[in-house]
């Protein structure tokens, strides 16, 4: 069960470190509205991973049943997609318009990262490569909670992080912090590969 909660926290630290548009909303909205509300941004999105997390993991458990006779091939499938979506986040530029953000900031945040479906893709690929995970109802809960532990506390410095610049990230931020995520959802992938 510990070794499920660190996994969690790998793949919730994996997926929550990009700066992507969602990053760059929280930063901007850190900056313009203060830590509160860059805090219920950063919660939105990372209740969006715990649900996304959630229902990948229960899907995958079910799938992984009746699919196991193809795991090893489903492995490889996760195993590719979780390298697509390293090298997709090494080449993707953050690009977002400079508009505020009105209404309930939570919510919103909630909702625009729901929208996002490599998060999707990327969840399900983990609980078809990680299916003694999915299976275990201690060990699916550790993930989980893990997932939500990891997104929350970077989101949270984030909206720290936003409501102490007074300028925008630099590009080279951006490039190393899409870097670091891209080495751990590869090290999450190679985890996959070996079994």
């Amino acid at each position: 069960m510990p070794a499920a909660f660190l996994i969690g926290v790998a793949a919730g630290y994996a997926i929550a470190i990009p700066i992507g548009p969602i990053a760059i909303l929280i930063l901007r909205t850190g900056m313009r509205n203060g830590v509160r509300a860059a805090a219920l941004a950063g919660a939105g999105t990372a209740t969006a991973d715990l649900v996304y997390a959630s229902v990948a993991m229960l899907f995958g458990a079910a799938a992984g049943r009746v699919l196991e006779p193809f795991l090893p091939a489903a492995r490889i499938a996760a195993v590719v997609v979780l390298a697509w979506i390293a090298i997709r986040t090494l080449t993707q530029a953050a690009r977002l318009e400079d508009r505020e953000i009105r209404g309930p900031t939570y919510l919103i945040f909630l909702m625009l990262t729901l929208m996002n479906p490599p998060t999707v893709w990327y969840f399900v690929s983990l609980s078809v490569g990680l299916p003694a995970i999915s299976r275990d109802v201690a060990s699916l809960a550790a993930f989980i909670g893990g997932v939500f532990l990891a997104s929350l506390s970077w989101q949270t410095l984030l909206a720290v992080a936003g409501a102490t610049l007074k300028d925008r990230l630099s590009p080279r931020v951006q490039r190393v912090t899409a870097v670091v995520s891209a080495v751990i959802i590869l090290g999450l992938a190679a985890r996959i590969a070996v079994g």
